[in-house]
């Protein structure tokens, strides 16, 4: 059985998610440009498009994707901490099941190349993937980004709340989106 037909029948926290299973996760082994989110919200949930909503739209207009380029899984994958949607919380959806990531990331990293971009879009991918990092603030992750180059740039989730990070830290769009639209368009060209 594939890896991706694993991920499909995989059933591991069923009894934890309230509206059922369902893994949502898009990648390839030819995939130079990761993005790493937290988990689906209740819109993919629905279709099992990752990224099917207004977070996606937003995320492809700070990187310069087109719907065509991001859902090409020879050039994108799209691997979140929880594949399937955890149910809402107070203030916004639960956390992504940890044991998700812990059973699947290492796998789906292994099919994708070394050299690829890695987009981690929010904190629970920044602190899995930047544990150096697990007692900063996202906006301090985010604002010192040139660190994790070329390997990372960490961004804020691209929900309605990132209006408002954008209006406190007016860098984020000055200086970040022209880099992060950069590094997208040379790991699609496969620079």
């Amino acid at each position: 059985m594939s890896l991706k037909a694993e991920i499909a029948a995989c059933r591991i926290c069923a009894e934890h998610l309230p509206h059922g299973v369902r893994p949502v996760a898009s990648f390839s082994s030819t995939a130079r440009l990761l993005i790493i989110g937290q988990a689906p919200g209740s819109k993919v949930h629905e279709s099992g498009i990752p990224w099917d909503d207004a977070s996606g739209d937003r995320l492809r207009e700070w990187a310069g994707l087109s719907k065509d380029e991001m859902y090409d899984p020879a050039r994108v994958a799209l691997v979140p901490m929880g594949f399937c949607y955890p149910g809402k919380a107070s203030g916004g959806d639960k956390p992504p099941r940890p044991e998700c990531a812990a059973t699947w990331h290492e796998r789906v990293m292994a099919e994708l190349p070394q050299d690829r971009l890695t987009l981690l879009v929010g904190t629970y991918a920044q602190r899995a993937y930047l544990p150096q990092t697990r007692n900063w603030t996202m906006a301090e992750r985010v604002r010192r980004y040139r660190e994790f180059q070329p390997d990372f740039i960490p961004l804020p989730h691209p929900a309605w709340r990132s209006t408002l990070f954008m209006r406190q830290h007016p860098w984020f769009e000055e200086d970040l989106l022209p880099v992060l639209r950069d590094g997208v368009a040379a790991a699609l060209r496969g620079d």
